[in-house]
């Protein structure tokens, strides 16, 4: 056999995840220039869209930053904090005693933490502060035996078939029928609810389905991993440990430190919760008599301060708690004392200011020096520019689909075409849009705004349910949300376990299709079913 022939293919290597969102970038780009001056109305308003420029689509990244600039400043002290935990090797040394806890029993904790998961995404949208998790689980889950894909499967999938399933999600299910009330439509909340529940747990058994038998599969052959060479080894440098005979032990300054590590998160999660929405108002308990005395109201901060604080800034009731929570600290109760904000209405700044905090405290707590936290934090935020920069490039999409208009004009023409049909065929034409527009716009919020008031009224002058639309909208939202690559919070998830975006499409697409499958039935049927 000659040389030649005897030489091996050349391995094909995949794109990575900066070339997937930089060529979705330069296709969208090029279809606002194909369409440049088309019209569209959206709530009685035309307008036109705009061909993007050369610089439009040389900023969208810069302008992407800047539209994500909380979450990515959150990641980067995230990414600070992990570094001290790490240095202090309570991380590395709890998982190992955890694993030798579960003796082989690991697959048990993967139901149990998608629940987790999904219940807090169908309660208030768990979704970007899921982040910190990612390298958790991918580091507990290669020390039992599995892959770092299998610990993102677990955060991903878990969140996402909650946000998918959402009841009192407020960011999703919440804002879209607050855009239908305001406009004089009523919504059945029970409706949103029901469904939400049904749609949440038909997903859970299907994700939770697909994640056992990977799970099985990798535990029973390493080689079945879908992650390359490549993948596995940055994971392993990453996340692996030295496998030891010896049975690991947790010192009385780890333990310390594996405790304030939980408390972090765990006051993460109760503070993005949003309490009062529920009509629990423990939070802010002492502010709620000061508030009920001096009857202030939204309409009451915007007034006071539009003329000497707010300048150019356009507010309404519904972004108030965002944007004002520095004019409002005085009745903001007992649980604002460390940021100014009380828990339950806490974003990605107060988050930041948290973890920068615990940060230093682990570091006293671990025995570090003042030399070794900063240089750690450091470090461990250095660690997260890829994940930062992959978020705003995904970003960027969204923001050159918004400010070219290119949005509006599919969901008007895609609207128009939905008129005078039946309920499955709306129902599921419906479902096919919102997967559609949300691989351009991610952000549930964005998408309720922007769509809702034109869905809702169609599906009510069609003589539909608005609030089976409103799940429609959550459910498509959702599923695609699973893999879209303009999520910040997929690809920074998946950076941080190591994981290149097309080997996570390999999995997740049939996930996602099993999914979309169920909930179009289900979403069809209600459509039918229910009486507007």
């Amino acid at each position: 056999m000659s040389d030649k022939t005897a030489q091996p293919k050349k391995k094909r290597e995949m794109l990575t995840s900066f070339s997937i969102i930089f060529i979705l970038l330069a296709i969208v780009a090029i279809i606002t220039i194909c369409l440049n001056g088309a019209t569209y109305t959206v709530n009685g308003t035309e307008g036109t869209v705009t061909g993007a420029t050369l610089a439009d689509f040389l900023m969208a990244p810069v302008h992407g930053f800047a539209d994500a600039i909380d979450v990515c400043l959150f990641v980067m002290v995230l990414g600070g904090f992990l570094g001290i935990v790490n240095k202090t090797e309570a991380l590395t040394t709890g998982i190992d005693v955890l694993v030798q806890k579960m003796n082989g029993n690991e697959l048990k904790l993967i139901p149990i933490l998608m629940a987790i998961f999904a219940f807090g995404g169908t309660t208030y949208g768990m979704c970007e502060e899921t982040v910190g998790f990612y390298a958790l689980l991918s580091a507990t889950m290669m020390a039992a035996g599995y892959d770092s894909m299998s610990g993102s499967m677990i955060v991903l999938l878990g969140a996402g078939i909650g946000c998918l399933g959402s009841t009192v999600n407020p960011f999703a299910t919440g804002i879209a029928a607050d855009a239908l009330t305001s406009l004089g439509i009523n919504v059945n909340q029970a409706v949103i609810i029901s469904l939400g529940i049904i749609l949440l747990l038909v997903s859970y058994v299907i994700a939770v389905f697909f994640v056992l038998q990977y799970a099985k599969r990798v535990k029973a052959d390493p080689s079945k991993s879908l992650m390359s060479a490549e993948e596995k080894a940055a994971a392993e440098a990453a996340y692996g440990t030295e496998k030891s005979n010896e049975k690991a032990s947790l010192s009385g300054k780890q333990k310390a430190v594996l405790w304030i590590f939980a408390a972090a998160f765990i006051i993460m999660v109760i503070s993005f919760v949003p309490w009062e929405d529920l009509g629990v108002n423990f939070f802010v308990s002492d502010a709620q008599s000061h508030e009920e005395t001096t009857e202030i109201t939204a309409d009451d901060i915007i007034q006071q301060y539009s003329d000497d604080k707010l300048g150019d800034l356009t507010l309404t009731p519904s972004n108030v708690k965002g944007e004002l929570k520095s004019s409002v600290t005085d009745y903001a109760g007992w649980s604002s004392f460390l940021t100014g904000t009380p828990l339950g209405q806490w974003y990605f700044a107060e988050s930041t200011t948290w973890f920068l905090l615990l940060a230093i405290i682990i570091g006293i707590v671990g025995g570090l020096s003042e030399h070794q936290i900063v240089d750690e934090f450091m470090a461990g935020a250095g660690d997260m520019m890829s994940v930062v920069m992959i978020i705003a490039v995904s970003r960027g999409v969204s923001v050159l689909m918004s400010s070219t208009g290119l949005a509006n004009l599919v969901l008007s023409s895609a609207s128009n075409a939905l008129r005078g049909t039946s309920g499955i065929v709306f129902a599921i034409g419906s479902y096919l849009l919102y997967f559609l527009l949300s691989f351009l716009i991610p952000s549930t919020s964005g998408m309720a705004t922007v769509s809702m008031p034109i869905m809702g009224p169609l599906a009510a002058q069609l003589g539909f349910n608005p609030a089976v639309m409103v799940m429609i909208f959550s459910a498509a939202s959702g599923a695609v949300n699973l893999i879209t690559p303009t999520s910040g919070a997929i690809m920074g998830g998946l950076a941080l376990s190591r994981v290149e975006y097309a080997t996570w499409v390999k999995f997740a697409l049939k996930v996602v299709i099993s999914i979309a499958v169920a909930s179009m039935v289900i979403l069809s049927i209600a459509m039918i079913a229910i009486p507007a």
